[in-house]
């Protein structure tokens, strides 16, 4: 299980835009979200990255990749359908291959050497299976991340059984149904916005928008179904994710790579002048 390709989702009406914001990068240069993205996963060995677009936004996507556009395939989302059918868009580019998943409105901290992305796809090829990356989080966001609940796998570090997957549950659904053993209370395994699936997850979305075309409909119904199937693990990424979508996400992602990066001593700098000044 050799993970060569990668999908990246960008065609919501709410995200189009946000992988075309501008951010300057740990090595200190100016780069769009987009470009971020792609380096996260060209940095986890991938060859080739399909990027699901709203028909129309692949000029300013290869715009926006710079000299990475050459290495993009264009796959238009032609109706609104949510999050599972943009997914399901790239099954003829990723063929019946194994691929890694991510999102356009990510951004992405290791707190290692290897970037996020690169510890996922290690670990899926080392055990052959398909891998959510998790996150432990507060359950005041759970409305804004699927869930999954497991159990800890014998003589593992931070690598999970998943056994369900909710998608926003409610805390009381959390707490009945997504125990994972070891977690501070109130605390639960959320989606870090990258997964590596198999190809198996476009028959399971097909046959799901088959039965119902409302728009909206989650990934997370089909990676409920795929545990049912197949071995599915979780892994607790050592990094953090930042949505830049969320409210002062996107200057959140800019503190978190700058102190991450090169010019962390002049970020921390400006950071205690400014609150230095608002304290006068």
């Amino acid at each position: 299980m050799k993970i060569q390709k990668a999908l990246i989702t960008a065609a919501g009406q709410s995200q189009r835009t946000l992988p075309l914001q501008t951010l300057v990068d740990r090595d200190g240069s100016p780069k769009t979200a987009l470009a971020i993205i792609i380096e996260e996963a060209l940095t986890a060995g991938i060859d080739e990255i399909g990027i699901v677009v709203h028909p129309g936004d692949q000029a300013a996507y290869a715009g926006a990749a710079g000299r990475h556009a050459r290495r993009l395939h264009f796959i238009e989302q032609a109706e609104p359908r949510g999050y599972a059918h943009a997914v399901g868009c790239g099954r003829e580019f990723i063929g019946r291959n194994p691929f890694l998943l991510l999102v356009g409105d990510h951004v992405y901290v290791s707190r290692e050497k290897r970037c996020c992305a690169r510890q996922l796809v290690e670990i899926a090829e080392a055990h052959q299976c398909v891998v959510s990356a998790v996150q432990a989080t507060h359950e005041s966001k759970l409305p804004y991340f699927g869930a999954i609940g497991g159990l800890l796998v014998s003589g593992q570090t931070g690598l999970f059984e998943v056994m369900d997957v909710l998608e926003k549950p409610t805390p009381t659904e959390a707490e009945q149904r997504l125990i994972v053993p070891g977690l501070r209370a109130g605390n639960y395994l959320c989606f870090f916005g990258m997964h590596v699936l198999t190809p198996t997850v476009f028959d399971l979305l097909a046959e799901m928008l088959a039965r119902d075309h409302h728009a909206g409909l989650p990934l997370s119904a089909a990676l409920a179904r795929l545990a049912k199937r197949e071995r599915y693990l979780a892994h607790e990424i050592r990094g953090r994710r930042y949505d830049i979508g969320a409210k002062y996400g996107l200057l959140t992602a800019q503190l978190a790579l700058g102190l991450d990066g090169a010019d962390r001593d002049e970020v921390l700098t400006g950071l205690v002048d400014l609150l230095a000044a608002r304290g006068r």
